[in-house]
C-alpha cells in the first residue's frame, strides 16, 4: 500500500462528518449500508459512480464535526483508497488511520477525473493529468504497517503473537 493511484473526486473546504454520512443513517452497523449513502448530500452522483481505487481530494478541515467513526468507514467501504486534503480534523484523521484509510495532508490541485498517484513512503504526490508534483511528510514505517494491515486492530492482532 505504499503507492496509490486513482481517479479524483474533488471536494471543497469544511466537509463535515454530517455531510459524509448523515445521522439518519447511523442506525446500522453494516459498512455497506453506510457506503450506500456516503456524501450523497454533497455530491448526489458520488455513491452511484465511485469506484474501487478512487481518491478524494479536498480543501481545508476535511472531516470536521462529530467524532463518528462511521464517516471514514463509509468512505473506505465505498471504494475510496485515500483522501488528500489541505487539512483534516484531528479525530477524523485518527479514525481514518485506525481503520486503514490513508489520509494525506497536501496542497495538490486536482479536479474531478484527474489521475493522482501518491507514494506514502517517499512523500510524493503527483497529479498525473497536469504534471503537478507536491511533497508531503512521508509516512513512517509503523504507519505504513498499520495501513498495510488494514487498520490498527488488524495490525495489533497480527503483531500480537
Amino acid at each position: 500500500m505504499e503507492k496509490i493511484q486513482g481517479r479524483v473526486w474533488e471536494f471543497t473546504d469544511n466537509i463535515d462528518t454530517d455531510l459524509i454520512i448523515p445521522g439518519r443513517y447511523l442506525r446500522t452497523f453494516n459498512p455497506q449500508d453506510l457506503a450506500d449513502h456516503v456524501l450523497e448530500g454533497e455530491r448526489p452522483d458520488f455513491t452511484s459512480n465511485v469506484k474501487k481505487g478512487d481518491i478524494i481530494v479536498a480543501g481545508e478541515n476535511f472531516g470536521c464535526g462529530s467524532s463518528r467513526e462511521q464517516a471514514p468507514v463509509a468512505i473506505k467501504t465505498s471504494g475510496v483508497d485515500a483522501i488528500v486534503a489541505k487539512s483534516f480534523a484531528r479525530i477524523f484523521y485518527r479514525n481514518a488511520v485506525n481503520i486503514g484509510l490513508p489520509v494525506i495532508k497536501s496542497n495538490i490541485e486536482a479536479k474531478d477525473e484527474d489521475i493522482v498517484s501518491v507514494d506514502l513512503a517517499s512523500g510524493i504526490i503527483t497529479n498525473e493529468t497536469t504534471g503537478e508534483i507536491e511533497e508531503f511528510e512521508p509516512f513512517k514505517d509503523f504507519m505504513l504497517d498499520i495501513l498495510e494491515d488494514g487498520g490498527l486492530v488488524n495490525h495489533y492482532l497480527k503483531t500480537k503473537d
